[in-house]
């Protein structure tokens, strides 16, 4: 798994620039993304990329479409194995509307499905496991649907420079003081609890799924605006939590006065708590690196508590005992 990780910022040029021929539908107002787990996760990018457009956009984690679809929505599947049953049965659900409809997986029964009903359709190379393979299905869906999601090219070579930077510090490579992702995993001895502002709510939610997957443990994630009418006030009972900020570098003013307020709260509480900065930049940039850093903290934490982080036995339980 770690060798993936290091060349993550080779792999996202590398699936940015291979053959894929884009896919121009016409007329959208509405996305729909589906998938789960890793694939989940790239609906939640996609999702805060098209936030400040006048798109409407659903990420569905699980079997059903919203009503609101109709002929000038597109419904993105994606399941990076092939096989997830939910994102099989809105595909099916999707095919039925008469909506605009795409798929992308590595094979499996998407593969076949889209095939048989000619139901558009891109073949993404898995690199490991799902959610290693992250940047190889987020540039390829960028580029096959570079159309109508409007990402600008500079923002996407921007976000390939600021991960091979921090790809410098947190590989295999530099196992020391120096590597943020490592320094993190090591002050984790508890149940991380992970406050994030809405605009990184993506981060947030992967990092949970990182953590729950790779280092096998129990993982918070909570909206720090949300977080100061209710979260909070677990804090006057003494846990093993440990909190974890996700701040961007241009969080809105607001939320930068309610950062300052929550880490007041934690000093005279004598609570102690991590912070993580995105880069500067494009949102785009601003969520890859974040996801890059927090996905190699969740591997060296569950190397450093003796665990594998690649089976997940658990999910291997539920998914045998499905149709």
């Amino acid at each position: 798994m770690y060798k993936i990780y290091d060349k993550w910022s080779q792999i996202a040029k590398e699936s940015y620039e291979a053959d894929m021929s884009s896919v121009d539908f016409k007329d959208i107002e509405h996305f729909v993304f589906a998938g789960m787990g890793g694939s989940g996760a790239l609906g939640d990018v996609f999702s805060s990329i098209l936030s400040k457009t006048d798109i409407h956009v659903n990420v569905v984690k699980g079997y059903h479409l919203p009503k609101t679809v109709g002929l000038n929505t597109l419904v993105v599947t994606t399941s990076i194995s092939g096989n997830t049953v939910e994102t099989l049965s809105v595909l099916d659900s999707a095919r039925k509307t008469g909506c605009k409809l795409i798929g992308f997986s590595s094979g499996g029964k998407m593969e076949e499905y889209c095939k048989k009903n000619h139901v558009d359709y891109r073949k993404i190379l898995m690199h490991h496991s799902p959610r290693a393979s992250f940047p190889t299905f987020l540039y390829s869906i960028l580029k096959t649907l570079n159309t109508i999601i409007p990402v600008k090219k500079n923002d996407i070579f921007e976000s390939f420079n600021e991960m091979e930077k921090l790809q410098k510090l947190i590989s295999s490579s530099n196992l020391n003081e120096n590597n943020p992702s490592l320094n993190l995993a090591e002050w984790i001895n508890g149940t991380p609890l992970i406050y994030y502002p809405w605009g990184l709510e993506a981060t947030a939610v992967r990092f949970k799924a990182s953590l729950q997957e790779n280092a096998k443990t129990h993982a918070i994630a909570e909206n720090i605006i949300e977080a100061c009418h209710n979260g909070i006030v677990s804090w006057e009972r003494k846990s093993d939590v440990k909190p974890i900020l996700i701040e961007g570098q241009d969080d809105y003013i607001k939320t930068k006065e309610r950062w300052k307020i929550i880490k007041e709260y934690f000093k005279q509480n004598n609570i102690d708590f991590w912070e993580v900065y995105s880069v500067e930049g494009s949102i785009l940039s601003k969520l890859i690196n974040l996801i890059y850093l927090l996905d190699y903290t969740s591997i060296y934490n569950a190397i450093i508590n003796g665990i594998d982080p690649s089976p997940v036995k658990s999910i291997d339980f539920v998914k045998s005992k499905l149709d």
